[in-house]
């Protein structure tokens, strides 16, 4: 009778629990929770025009209509809203509209420990993301 051994890195990975599963069980994108996979401005931005007048999260999946947390990082950290936020047609990307100030720092956590109304159709509320950036100093005459 001739024995088989498997490699190494197969032990090892279903040592750690990434063994084959039953197909009903294994993880897939379905049954995670949403999360953002773009902003309008980038994340980190240093110099978004001041002129910008909304602000634009998209999630990878379709979201809950009516349903967001725009929760400011710190006091004054938010933008003032102009309008009640909406998704657009593909249910993915809410949008905001904001009037930004030159030369601020603006911060908003999209869900939160606290807050988590930026949900899937299916309930799951999305992984909290922290959407930083800072507008460009008005030019100087």
């Amino acid at each position: 009778m001739q024995t088989f051994q498997l490699p190494a890195f197969l032990v090892c990975l279903g040592a750690l629990g990434f063994a084959p599963q039953d197909t009903a069980d294994a993880p897939s994108v379905a049954k995670m929770p949403p999360v953002v996979v773009e902003t309008v401005p980038r994340a980190g931005a240093v110099d978004v025009d001041p002129d910008l007048d909304e602000i634009r999260v998209t999630f990878s999946k379709e979201m809950t209509d009516q349903s967001w947390s725009w929760s400011t990082a710190w006091k004054d950290s938010g933008a003032e809203m102009l309008a009640s936020p909406r998704y657009s047609k593909d249910k993915r990307t809410c949008i905001a509209r904001v009037k930004l100030e030159p030369g601020k720092t603006y911060g908003y956590w999209l869900n939160s420990q606290n807050f988590g109304n930026f949900k899937d159709a299916d309930g799951r509320s999305a992984v909290p993301y922290l959407l930083v950036f800072e507008t460009k100093a008005k030019k100087k005459r």
